[in-house]
């Protein structure tokens, strides 16, 4: 049961990253592939599909870190307070920019939360590099580690790629290039490595400080006959929203 809640975790995270990942690429290059207003409405709307579907990973990864490593809970949030505030508020202006950019007209409203989606984006990205390298080394270190934050640059570079590449298979005119979906899965891979990379070498820890067997026994009967349902909806989402489905009718989100 340990291995299989190992698994499960594992897939959730992995999944958050090449899903996700491209959402957070996609508004880190807003300010750089966004030369005008129309291209910015383009960029959004290629991703505004997806975003909703693609959070719920993050949410299936919460719930089950703090369901099935309890443990955890506490490190984490104590280990890594300053961090997690402000990533969940990085998270929150991303969200607010791609709800409130077209609410009213006007250059300076655009501008602005086309900023905040950026600097959402950027928050995330970065935030996630330095938080990956504080699990590795046992939520000791401080969250100013040169090498943290180095890897915090490196990840906010693969998402950039993955995003770009998301751009390149669902809107090509925007990227300059095309991709296919193949590349897109690609990227997609290479955005989880150092998550799956921090996991694998967690996974002795991990599985010592695993729930006891009666509340995975109680998880698995609530949480896992939703499992089929999560990713129907996400197969239903891609199959309707693939490249050459309307991908410039939705300007943004309404």
């Amino acid at each position: 049961m340990e291995l299989m809640w190992f698994a499960c975790f594992t897939l959730l995270l992995a999944g958050y990253f090449a899903l996700e990942g491209f959402d957070l690429g996609v508004g880190l290059l807003l300010p750089i592939l966004g030369k005008s207003a129309d291209s910015k409405d383009r960029m959004v709307a290629a991703m505004a599909p997806f975003v909703l579907a693609n959070e719920v990973w993050l949410v299936a990864v919460a719930g089950t870190l703090f369901g099935v490593y309890p443990a955890l809970e506490g490190e984490v949030l104590f280990g890594l307070y300053p961090l997690v505030v402000a990533m969940l508020l990085s998270w929150i202006l991303r969200d607010a920019g791609l709800w409130f950019r077209r609410r009213i007209g006007g250059t300076a409203w655009r501008g602005f939360w086309d900023l905040m989606i950026a600097l959402g984006s950027l928050g995330l990205s970065f935030g996630w590099g330095v938080a990956l390298y504080a699990a590795a080394t046992g939520f000791g270190s401080s969250l100013l580690n040169p090498v943290g934050l180095m890897l915090g640059v490196v990840m906010t570079l693969l998402l950039a790629f993955h995003g770009w590449t998301f751009l390149a298979w669902r809107s090509p005119g925007l990227a300059g290039v095309t991709r296919s979906g193949r590349a897109l899965a690609v990227s997609g891979a290479v955005a989880a490595i150092p998550a799956l990379g921090v996991l694998l070498g967690s996974m002795p820890y991990l599985l010592d400080h695993t729930a006891p067997a009666e509340t995975l026994n109680v998880l698995s009967v609530m949480a896992l006959p939703f499992a089929p349902i999560v990713l129907i909806a996400q197969g239903w989402v891609w199959r309707t929203f693939r490249p050459g489905k309307d991908a410039v009718r939705i300007p943004s989100f309404f």
